[in-house]
């Protein structure tokens, strides 16, 4: 199939490049993204009210699209902020304290347990359940909030997602795409998540240790507090100190509470819960936690507190999200979005401007086992700039077949490497509101994580890439 690319697909192609540009240089791009979509908007409707109307509905739309993870986030850190101003946070994580006593321990232990728990139910729901225990324990280790961030992104957002060996969501949509079983693409991606893990978080630790050594270490927080700073509410709207609650009590909720999230656990399992309903139930949850806590410690002013816990939380998440919106509009603007906001003005073979882009790449380079590999982990890593990981996948499948058929070379090996490189790109390592789970919880800055990630991840793909091409 010959793929049509228009000017919406140069133009869009030229406002990544340059957005790609200016994160690499430590810049901000929110007012860049905005003339993207104006520009975009300008050529698909060819008139002014439709450009400037088309700004903000795509605000619109990207706020739907991220209010999932904005809502768990928010909830997460006003429980968090209750659990710290009681003490129960710190009776709960006094236990790990034994056994996380360093920042490399901290580091690959955050990292494993994250990979772990991301392999049964996807990383954006194990990033809430983790994440605000683990994270004080990392801090007084000396572990900074940005290395926690990183290792719970690379190895849940990262390793557990591009397998997703539990839950199968990815590889069945490559292995279809690509005419093959889902297990002969599973088979196919373990030396490559193996590779492509190994080699990504060991170096963001070199780098990151190396950086702390010389000085050059940015910690990119979103508050000026230390490690746990945005979990503590400093400043925030319940800023009166709770009703100190006796020994027994704080030992008694540090048990109930972790026993609660277990059960969610068991129920996500029992009841095959991922993604958002996964979410839904944490957030759930934590909530009930929340409104529990706050009554046995502020008593008579408990209805009250509730509410300014909560407003703390949104405050918080909303505070976070406010960049990433913008990026995230222009960028959701490369699927589904474009139609939905402008009317079918792409060519009626179009599959969105980001896949066929995609598409078009792989028609133009000569045919062989090595560029085919070349070619599948730019296309995965393209087709992964929308931010989602997953919308590409069954095109690098569709490609991979290509490419299988005309060289000979093993297509489930391909598949693989272009499902890997999607995920790593989109799945949340390198787009800024991609990885916003782990850098909201962590209180860092979503591009600082970005950038943080990026030297580590580009080496991987490159790696990876390298291997499969012994493989194909």
């Amino acid at each position: 199939m010959v793929i049509h690319l228009t000017a919406l697909h140069y133009v869009y192609l030229a406002f990544i490049v340059f957005i790609m540009a200016l994160l690499i240089k430590r810049r901000d791009t929110t007012m860049i993204c905005v003339a993207g979509i104006f520009v975009l908007g300008w050529l698909a409707t060819e008139t002014l009210s439709g450009s400037v109307s088309g700004i903000f509905n795509s605000f619109i739309y990207a706020t739907k699209e991220l209010m999932g993870t904005i809502m768990i986030i928010s909830i997460i850190v006003a429980m968090s902020r209750v659990l710290i101003r009681t003490g129960i946070n710190e009776t709960m994580v006094a236990p790990l304290t034994r056994f996380i006593r360093t920042p490399a321990v901290a580091f690959w232990g955050i990292g494993l347990i994250m990979l772990v728990t991301s392999l049964f139910f996807w990383p954006s729901p194990a990033v809430a359940l983790i994440g605000a225990v683990l994270l004080p324990v990392a801090a007084r280790v000396g572990l900074p909030a940005l290395g926690a961030a990183i290792a719970m992104n690379l190895f849940g957002h990262g390793i557990a997602l591009s397998g997703d060996y539990i839950i199968q969501g990815a590889p069945k949509l490559t292995a279809d795409a690509a005419g093959l079983h889902v297990s002969q693409v599973m088979e196919a991606s373990v030396p490559l998540v193996i590779v492509m893990g190994l080699v990504t978080t060991v170096t963001a630790y070199w780098m990151m240790r190396r950086d702390m050594k010389n000085g050059t270490w940015r910690d990119g927080l979103v508050t000026g507090s230390g490690g746990a700073g945005t979990l503590t509410g400093e400043g925030g709207g319940a800023e009166e100190s709770a009703a100190p609650l006796t020994a027994r009590v704080r030992v008694w909720l540090a048990v109930i509470i972790p026993v609660l999230f277990l059960i969610d656990v068991a129920a996500m399992f029992v009841l095959k819960l991922q993604g958002g309903d996964a979410t839904a139930l944490v957030g759930g949850t934590a909530v009930l936690i929340l409104n529990a806590v706050t009554l046995l410690s502020h008593r008579n002013q408990g209805l009250e507190k509730v509410t300014s816990y909560l407003i703390d939380g949104f405050t918080f998440g909303f505070k976070v999200f406010g960049p990433v919106i913008p990026i995230a509009a222009f960028f959701y603007l490369g699927d589904a979005a474009f139609t939905d906001l402008f009317g079918k003005v792409l060519p009626e073979s179009s599959n969105g401007i980001v896949n066929d882009l995609g598409a078009a790449l792989a028609h133009v380079v000569p045919l062989n086992g090595a560029v085919g590999a070349v070619t599948l982990t730019i296309t995965g890593a393209i087709t992964g700039l929308d931010g989602s990981g997953f919308s590409g996948i069954s095109l690098a499948g569709s490609i991979a077949q290509l490419f299988a058929a005309a060289t000979h070379a093993d297509a489930a090996t391909l598949t693989a490497l272009g499902q890997v490189a999607a995920i790593w790109v989109g799945g949340g390592t390198l787009i800024p509101w991609a990885l916003i789970p782990a850098a909201a919880i962590c209180g860092v800055s979503p591009f600082e994580l970005a950038r943080r990630n990026l030297k580590p991840v580009l080496i991987g793909l490159a790696v990876t890439t390298a291997v499969a091409i012994f493989l194909v």
